[in-house]
């Protein structure tokens, strides 16, 4: 009589640990018994094994728990953590049902730092972790779409993988939550014995083990593989080098979720550009906090960025090696008109702050940097702007608000040689009940001067073209006008009247 399939599975594996220990062979996947065992097993017989593989560890939890309260019945019992170990087998019984019926698993944002600290927690209240806690390292929060119970299962999968590994010496093990190539990655690390390198082309393969001395049933490993696939992701054995330190660990294990583990996701998405590796990699870290960042050196690799997604922010560094951030910039824009571009630059002049203010970027960065918080600051407040609501019908005049009448009246020549309607305001008052179609300020309005000049401008026009007349050009008042979204910023000499009718024309789009 055939035996069913658990205890057929179980009884090879037996059999085999035994003629390997009497051989003194080491327990490797080219056996061909376990070949055969692999290749006998249907999807449904393998689900069945990992089920079984998993409601094992929650199980002897729970055993460990009550054997206690058998020694000692006046202990007092961790019921919530017990509770917690029942509602965790039931979980596993449910995703073997879904997976019978192949129904995909619920999708959720789950932030990778938690779900970490989750599986350690849990790892820790096992009987078999001796009380040790591996080391987090948490260099991006991450976060992703899926289930962060499953997610939570993985990394407990590949501690207890790393714990088992080792045996009675307790093996050093850390996990870190960083990106790699702009998306989440998370990083298991240990010091224990390594894996042997003929199984680590198929350490994920069913029934593969290098733990057959300390009970290892070669199921933990499949079960993350399956468990990453379902969530866009895919997880392989990375070089020592992932993980910095002063020893490199024996065994990395790497988890790289890609770009379909994102979708669903609100999390705005930021490209920086510096070809400096330093300020490259202190803006990814600063911000990642609160956006997802992609850092890149080079304009090419940029571009190619681009062309493959969409960015909220751009945050572009002025001098690169194989492009100006301007010609980036020009281009994004050119392809998405709306795309939000803060610029950086160690080399300020009044030519590019001037070119950044036509092209619509929303700021322009001086470095170094007086405070590194306020570029975060920038950044956020760029993705925090949203989409204005459509604007009220404009009525068909320009307002200019100049309280110098000799200056004011050079403005109304050249708008009366375009036959367009113009008001002139010497008050901070509104020019009418409908918004203007342009607006011209002077940077020296007397009641109200400088950037509060500008934000009475956009509060009685909002969505109109505004341009800004100064005495004189200065880095400063360029960089304002561009933060208050000005189309310009020129001088008020005007020496003819013909040649700035037609730069009005323009600029305002009359």
């Amino acid at each position: 009589m055939a035996l069913p399939f658990s205890e057929r599975g179980a009884t090879y594996i037996e059999i085999h640990k035994i003629r390997q220990f009497e051989k003194g062979l080491p327990f490797v996947e080219c056996n061909p018994m376990l070949q055969g065992l692999a290749m006998a097993v249907t999807s449904k017989e393998q689900l069945a094994a990992e089920v079984l593989h998993e409601v094992r560890q929650p199980l002897l939890g729970l055993k460990g728990y009550l054997q206690l309260l058998r020694d000692d019945p006046a202990r007092a019992l961790p019921l919530t953590t017990m509770l917690s170990l029942v509602e965790r087998m039931e979980h596993i019984l449910g995703d073997y049902q879904r997976l019978t019926q192949q129904r995909p698993t619920e999708r959720k944002p789950v932030t990778l730092s938690q779900v970490v600290e989750a599986a350690v927690a849990a790892f820790t209240h096992t009987d078999k972790s001796g009380g040790y806690a591996p080391a987090i390292e948490v260099a991006h929060e991450g976060e992703v779409m899926g289930s962060g119970r499953l997610l939570e299962q993985l990394v407990l999968n590949l501690l207890n993988n790393a714990r088992d590994a080792a045996g009675s010496q307790r093996a050093r093990t850390r996990v870190v939550v960083t990106r790699d190539e702009g998306y989440p990655c998370l990083l298991v690390a240990d010091w224990g014995p390594g894996i042997p390198l003929e199984l680590r082309q198929k350490i994920f393969e069913p029934y593969v083990s290098s733990k057959v001395a300390n009970g290892g049933s070669g199921l933990g490993l499949a079960v993350c593989r399956r468990i990453a696939a379902e969530h866009d992701a895919e997880i392989d054995l990375a070089e020592p080098s992932a993980v910095s330190g002063a020893t490199p660990p024996s065994t990395v294990f790497r988890l790289r979720f890609s770009q379909g583990a994102a979708k669903g996701l609100t999390r705005p998405k930021v490209l920086v550009v510096d070809d400096e590796p330093v300020i490259r990699t202190f803006l990814e870290e600063f911000l990642s906090r609160d956006v997802d960042v992609v850092a890149v050196a080079a304009a090419e690799t940029a571009l190619s960025w681009l062309k493959s997604g969409r960015f909220d922010v751009l945050l572009l560094d002025k001098n690169l090696p194989d492009m100006s951030g301007l010609e980036i910039a020009r281009l994004a824009k050119a392809t998405n008109p709306l795309q939000k571009v803060i610029l950086m630059t160690g080399y300020p002049s009044l030519i590019t702050a001037q070119e950044s203010l036509e092209l619509g970027l929303v700021d322009y960065l001086l470095k170094p940097f007086d405070d590194i918080r306020e570029v975060r600051t920038k950044v956020l407040a760029a993705v925090a702007t949203v989409e204005k609501p459509k604007p009220v019908q404009p009525e068909n005049r320009v307002d200019i608000y100049e309280d110098n009448p000799h200056v004011a009246r050079r403005i109304g020549d050249a708008l009366e040689e375009l036959q367009v309607p113009y008001k002139v305001m010497s008050e901070a008052v509104a020019g009418g009940d409908a918004p203007p179609r342009a607006v011209v300020l002077s940077w020296d309005f007397t009641p109200r001067s400088g950037s509060a000049a500008m934000a009475m401008a956009r509060k009685f026009a909002p969505n109109a073209p505004l341009l800004v007349l100064t005495e004189q050009l200065s880095l400063e008042t360029m960089i304002e006008a561009l933060r208050a979204g000005a189309v310009a910023c020129r001088t008020k000499q005007i020496p003819d009247t013909r040649a700035f009718a037609q730069e009005l024309k323009s600029l305002l789009k009359l």
